[in-house]
């Protein structure tokens, strides 16, 4: 049996070509991922927070 906990995972949203999902890891930080074809982009909490106020800065 292995120690290795698997992280609880849920889509956020997602279009034909494109998918964000969340990640809770067992320590309990939550990681996101930006699905971008075959580029994935990982984010920690404080970096997505950061990479939405950027893009809501691109719709202003």
């Amino acid at each position: 049996m292995s120690d290795f906990a698997e992280p609880k995972t849920e889509i956020l949203a997602e279009t034909r070509n494109y998918l964000v999902w969340q990640a809770e890891e067992p320590d309990g930080e939550i990681t996101y991922h930006l699905e971008l074809g075959a580029l994935t982009v990982h984010f920690f909490a404080e970096e997505w927070k950061e990479f939405q106020e950027l893009m809501r800065a691109l719709q202003q």
